[in-house]
């Protein structure tokens, strides 16, 4: 498809269409399947299930596909994490396991499902523990290691064992210098739940008749998804394509900077109309794109040599995240997964995340994923 408006008066309808038949499937068949899956699966782990776990499979991989492929600034890793929290259900029904198991079942096929996202085995095991159980079991440990294993095993056989970003070797960096990256982890700690608000029209919604807040949910989803089609007709052009771009150095300053207010405006958006899709893959873009617009500017402002603006984007993922989620460990093990040669930069990464959550919570800012709604 060539880029022009001719390319937008195609896209933009297209996109809108796949978006409004997501919508359609998760608010006909599986209410449960709609956002990001991590607050359903929390929610399941403590109350257990709910939802028929077939139909949420199918409405998860379904729209998950269409929205996101839709050009949407949604997470592959939503759809993965409850599809095999799902399969994990489902397993420990058909074997009529024990209440017991079902749970470590669950939680580990979830925790597998977030390691092939993003081809990172550990990161899969270390976030069940801090952010869906929230303590250590091991238990839940050694089977969320083997399942993740097992899981990222075939898909390398599938698609390749490449790290999922390539990023230049970096030096280690002075330890004389590190004061930059706490810097970088307050502001981040300071605006970064900002930069992943939720639509305002959420709160109006919630406390309006039901009638009502249908009618405005729909009319939102019908202006976003035009205006999210007509500027980012392309979800390789939106996520993991511009992240690499952002990572290797190979992207303008002047390109990023506004792809950045871009996404600023349209992520929320993405996500306030509630078809699957997940926030890591977005935190992660906003953060690396965050972190290489201050990196330029610190660099030019101390005339420093000491630096490359990839290493603030590196560590601006880390940062980011974990003032949003509030899961430093998860976040900091993926990072160097995700870009398999950036465990030089673990000092900044400790750092930058250190300040982040500090800050985030002397301000009593909730984490993400305690503030997003289940439906039950």
């Amino acid at each position: 498809m060539h880029s022009g408006w001719g390319g937008i008066i195609v896209v933009a309808p297209v996109t809108a269409l796949l978006a409004a038949l997501a919508s359609w499937m998760v608010r006909r068949i599986a209410p449960e399947s709609s956002g990001s899956a991590i607050p359903y699966v929390k929610t399941a782990l403590r109350e257990g299930w709910a939802g028929n776990p077939l139909r949420i499979i199918t409405v998860k991989f379904v729209g998950g596909i269409m929205a996101i492929g839709g050009g949407l600034a949604l997470g592959r890793e939503g759809p993965t994490i409850q599809i095999g929290a799902a399969i994990g259900h489902l397993l420990g029904k058909t074997f009529r396991q024990n209440d017991n198991d079902r749970h470590v079942l669950l939680a580990a096929a979830a925790g597998a499902g977030l390691a092939t996202a993003f081809n990172a085995p550990i990161a899969g095991a270390v976030f069940v523990l801090e952010e869906l159980v929230g303590q250590f079991d091991v238990t839940i440990s050694i089977v969320t290691l083997g399942t993740s294993a097992g899981a990222i095993g075939i898909a390398q056989l599938l698609l390749g064992r490449d790290a999922d970003f390539v990023v230049p070797m970096l030096a280690q960096l002075d330890v004389g210098n590190l004061w930059s990256h706490f810097v970088l982890g307050f502001v981040f700690g300071r605006f970064g739940r900002r930069l992943l608000s939720r639509d305002p029209g959420d709160d109006r919604a919630a406390n309006s008749p039901e009638p009502n807040r249908r009618g405005m949910a729909r009319g939102r989803r019908r202006r976003h998804h035009r205006f999210i089609g007509m500027v980012c007709p392309r979800p390789d052009r939106c996520g993991d394509i511009l992240t690499q771009q952002v990572l290797s150095g190979t992207a303008l300053f002047s390109a990023i900077a506004v792809i950045f207010l871009i996404r600023f405006v349209l992520g929320p958006r993405s996500y306030s109309v509630q078809i699957p899709g997940g926030l890591f893959a977005p935190m992660l873009t906003i953060g690396s794109q965050a972190g290489l617009l201050m990196g330029c500017l610190w660099i030019r402002r101390f005339h420093s040599s000491m630096f490359l603006p990839q290493e603030f984007a590196v560590v601006g993922m880390a940062a980011f995240f974990t003032s949003v989620v509030r899961a430093p460990v998860t976040v900091i093990i993926l990072v160097i997964e995700l870009t398999g040669s950036s465990s030089s930069l673990l000092l900044p990464m400790l750092a930058a995340s250190f300040t982040a959550m500090s800050v985030a919570t002397f301000l009593k800012q909730p984490p993400i994923y305690s503030s997003l709604r289940v439906i039950r």
